[in-house]
């Protein structure tokens, strides 16, 4: 949710949505697992065309192997664990296996086509916060302040039934 904070504050006119797959099955053609969606609603859900970036907490290749008959496969472009890390900070670990806000931002710049050269000067800033965060947490040991007190930005109209 904060690379998409970032991305919409740096790239307003950019489309993004969120999708939040809990159940991963649900990846899996309905043909394979009960809790899988069909291919229209997985389309729906994913598109056809337009580039997945994927921030998964396990190994990349097994979300791979769950879409790998998906129309869209060669677009899903998965973000997950590397077997990085260290004694360190809870945001560094995520920065070492490159799941962080900027990666997973740059990764979304980098994959839209034609946004690459247009928006390199956003990425230079997000590569400049990496390292900003490198000489942080080396020289205070936790997580900058900005980082540590991200709360999402944007609030949703509640009906509250009056």
């Amino acid at each position: 949710m904060a690379a998409v904070d970032l991305l919409t504050r740096a790239l307003p006119e950019l489309k993004i949505r969120v999708v939040n797959v809990v159940d991963l099955m649900t990846l899996q053609p309905r043909k394979d697992h009960p809790h899988g969606l069909t291919d229209r609603d997985f389309d729906a859900l994913f598109t056809r065309d337009k580039p997945v970036i994927f921030a998964y907490h396990g190994y990349p290749y097994l979300i791979h192997r769950l879409t790998y008959s998906r129309a869209n496969h060669d677009n899903i472009h998965v973000r997950g664990f590397i077997e990085e890390g260290t004694t360190t900070t809870s945001f560094d670990m995520v920065v070492l296996n490159e799941l962080d806000r900027f990666h997973l931002a740059i990764e979304a710049i980098e994959r839209i086509p034609g946004l690459s050269i247009k928006a390199a000067h956003i990425k230079q800033e997000f590569r400049d916060k990496l390292i900003e965060h490198k000489n942080f947490i080396r020289e205070h040991g936790e997580d900058m302040p900005e980082i540590q007190h991200w709360t999402w930005p944007y609030k949703r109209a509640v009906d509250t039934g009056d």
